[in-house]
């Protein structure tokens, strides 16, 4: 079931905070914000651009280091605001993609207008339990500790992409 979902998938959108980072948000004495991403997230979002397929992120909050984040990852688009539902209309139209075409992943209340419409609503573990209970997905790993990359490795291999995307890493080299 999940990989028939998994399978139609064409555009991935992230919330950030609880997703991308494990939901904490560090201030230094000058006001300065800090977030921590996982490698293997972002490297997971690589791949998901090679694979030819985009990503999107819509947040609630607009920061200098969500913006560095996304381009490092190669992302289509970034948004900001809390009015999420409006967005996610705009990234439809804009994309070019159908509810059942997208893959959404999120955590908290703000997100859940778009859980309940996408055809792939995914949550980590640590989600708010109206999100899980709204997702068709609850990863394994939690929200900045790899869940991305789980559900961007679990799109790839529906869709067959996954051995050819990561075929230069896995090929034998001699000398």
């Amino acid at each position: 079931m999940i990989e028939a979902l998994a399978k139609k998938i064409k555009l991935l959108i992230l919330d950030v905070d609880g997703v991308l980072t494990d939901g904490r948000i560090i201030y230094d004495n000058f006001g300065d914000e800090f977030k921590c991403f996982d490698v293997h997230d972002g490297f997971g979002m690589y791949l998901l651009h090679r694979a030819g397929l985009k990503s999107v992120i819509i947040t609630a909050k607009k920061t200098k280091v969500v913006e560095r984040r996304a381009k490092d990852m190669r992302v289509a688009a970034l948004y900001s605001d809390h009015r999420k539902l409006k967005i996610y209309k705009k990234v439809l139209s804009r994309f070019r993609v159908k509810d059942e075409e997208v893959c959404f992943m999120g955590d908290d209340l703000l997100d859940l207008p778009i859980i309940k419409r996408v055809g792939f609503a995914v949550a980590p573990p640590d989600a708010r339990d109206e999100i899980k209970d709204s997702a068709r997905y609850i990863t394994q790993k939690k929200g900045g500790k790899g869940a991305v990359r789980e559900v961007i490795e679990m799109i790839l291999k529906s869709q067959g992409r996954w051995d050819k995307v990561i075929a230069e890493y896995s090929e034998v080299r001699n000398g």
